[in-house]
């Protein structure tokens, strides 16, 4: 199943139409044309089955068939990572989660962060094209740039849980992982999230925990932490 995104449509709509850029590429790229059926979500868990009413290049106008909602994920994922020094590595950490199942990622500034600026809009872009790839229905939401003081400011539901590599006392991420229950896991910068941060996230109890053995880099170990959360919920 090929699948398009349209942000507007809901269990309302009757027609809509594509914007210049997605027209082009179904009706000259994949050469779509009256009566062929495309399947569209609104990120919102809708999975829509439309018909092409007007094949136009500019206009690619479509009726509605019929609809189904999947059900939402038991619990919540929330990575909060800090940007990677190389935005490609980053780019890769949203399309993999994206394609694995998370629901909400925020971009952490912390103290020894290298890149403190981010494009919001490609990394957007980038998050939409892992879900339509993936045949993905919602939509993970990416929140504004914040820094780890403000962040340690908002209180999160269910666990509260950062990854650090300090020689300190720290769980297993396996280990404290609940069935069913929203999760924030807290992922450092290339040089590791500071002792005062890390004193900070206690502080406001989070958990340390660890991801393995091996010493990760930034965009592996988030990764590595939405698969374990998203493979652990499995049933």
């Amino acid at each position: 199943m090929q699948l398009f995104y349209n942000a507007t449509i809901n269990e309302a709509t009757e027609t809509f139409s594509f914007d210049r850029e997605e027209s082009k590429h179904i009706i000259k790229v994949l050469r779509k044309k009256d009566g062929d059926i495309l399947f569209v979500t609104n990120g919102l868990g809708f999975l829509f089955k439309t018909e092409i009413v007007l094949a136009s290049d500019s206009k690619c106008t479509v009726q509605m068939v019929s609809f189904e909602k999947a059900a939402a994920a038991p619990f919540q994922l929330h990575l909060v990572v800090a940007p990677t020094k190389m935005n490609d590595r980053y780019e890769w950490f949203l399309e993999k989660a994206t394609e694995i199942g998370i629901q909400e990622i925020t971009p952490i500034i912390c103290d020894r962060s290298e890149r403190k600026v981010i494009n919001i809009e490609r990394f957007e872009k980038i998050i939409l094209s892992a879900m339509k790839q993936s045949n993905e229905l919602y939509l993970p939401k990416l929140n504004p740039t914040i820094s780890f003081k403000e962040f340690m400011k908002h209180k999160n539901k269910g666990l509260q849980l950062i990854a650090h590599c300090e020689e300190t006392d720290k769980k297993t991420l396996k280990s404290v992982l609940q069935s069913n229950t929203d999760v924030t896991v807290l992922i450092g910068p290339e040089g590791d999230f500071s002792e005062k941060e890390i004193a900070l996230a206690l502080e406001q109890n989070y958990i340390p925990v660890s991801l393995g053995n091996t010493r990760l880099r930034t965009e592996t170990a988030a990764v590595v932490a939405c698969h374990s959360v998203v493979f652990f919920n499995e049933k």
